[in-house]
């Protein structure tokens, strides 16, 4: 017997769906864009040695770094695909570490160059931050390309619990995530915000609270949401090793999203419902599936716990 979520249709408001609509069916594709950025609590601004999920090897200092070019980073990206994927259009997507620390003027050096590269196929500019590295300068420029591009902004809110973004050395607190979101409540600016659940020493209700929270910030569009991963390479992961502690099952994390999911505002699109790493990288919890099958049986999962978003949000 068929079901809905065989027709494409999942049991709540995905990223796919959401991109084939707007962009009329054309294959749509992030093109990931390092532009070589640092983070205030590694370089010493803040603090030392970053947030304790975080992957030292992604952080080494500039003078280590050697990346390519942002033209060379965007041309193959988009080359690559076009080639894999069959894309059409492309969302450029400053990804990897604070894409907004640095001076105003350099940022705009650095979005310009990137979306100068194929602007009659690039639809969307996508920048990746902390909280607490944005202000009204910063905002304005984002917003000025509001008015050719798509622009999201993504901030790692990762916690709503102080305690918890003090143990994992996040330099950054929620009062300053909820102040970043003020600056932002008339924004032109497309915003996500990025959770990790299964902190060990969370329980279930400090984690569903989340949703309260998210659903109160009505500007918020989207949402990506990850379980808690360990790295190699990261303080969380020497602690792991000398003594493991209780990570989410695949099906333990489906059971949670089943509660989580129905209490999320009904418009929210959800970018992402899981994390990923390099398995090269990954210490726990393997799964033991490539990424789509997880996407698969997280899915699955939730259809056949007859789950659907925003079922018990009362807004």
């Amino acid at each position: 017997m068929s079901t809905l979520l065989d027709s494409g249709v999942k049991p709540y408001n995905h990223y796919g769906a959401y991109l084939k609509e707007k962009y009329k069916g054309q294959r749509v594709f992030k093109v990931i864009v390092d532009g070589n950025f640092t983070c205030p609590n590694r370089d010493g601004s803040k603090g030392y040695g970053g947030c304790t999920y975080c992957n030292v090897d992604s952080f080494t200092p500039d003078t280590a770094r050697k990346i390519p070019s942002i033209r060379e980073q965007v041309e193959s990206g988009i080359e690559r695909a076009r080639r894999s994927y069959a894309a059409e259009k492309f969302i450029i997507y400053f990804q990897p570490n604070t894409n907004t620390y640095a001076p105003t003027h350099l940022l705009k050096m650095m979005y310009d160059e990137a979306l100068s590269i194929d602007p009659e196929n690039t639809l969307g500019l996508s920048v990746g931050t902390r909280p607490d590295c944005l202000d009204f300068e910063k905002i304005a420029l984002l917003e000025s390309y509001t008015d050719r591009l798509d622009v999201d902004l993504e901030m790692g809110m990762e916690s709503i619990h102080n305690d918890t973004l003090e143990r994992i050395n996040r330099g950054c607190s929620h009062d300053e995530f909820l102040s970043a979101m003020r600056m932002l409540e008339n924004t032109k600016l497309e915003l996500c915000v990025h959770t990790i659940f299964g902190f060990p020493w969370e329980t279930e209700e400090m984690m569903l609270a989340y949703a309260e929270e998210i659903n109160r910030q009505k500007h918020i569009k989207f949402v990506k949401l990850h379980h808690l991963h360990i790295v190699e390479g990261s303080i969380m992961g020497v602690k792991y090793k000398r003594e493991p502690f209780k990570l989410f099952t695949i099906d333990e994390y489906t059971d949670f999203l089943a509660k989580f999911i129905p209490l999320l505002r009904p418009d929210i699109i959800i970018q992402r419902i899981f994390g990923i790493a390099d398995r090269e990288l990954l210490i726990a919890p393997n799964w033991g599936y490539p990424k789509s099958k997880i996407q698969t049986h997280i899915d699955k999962g939730l259809e056949s716990r007859g789950v659907k978003q925003g079922s018990l949000y009362f807004g």
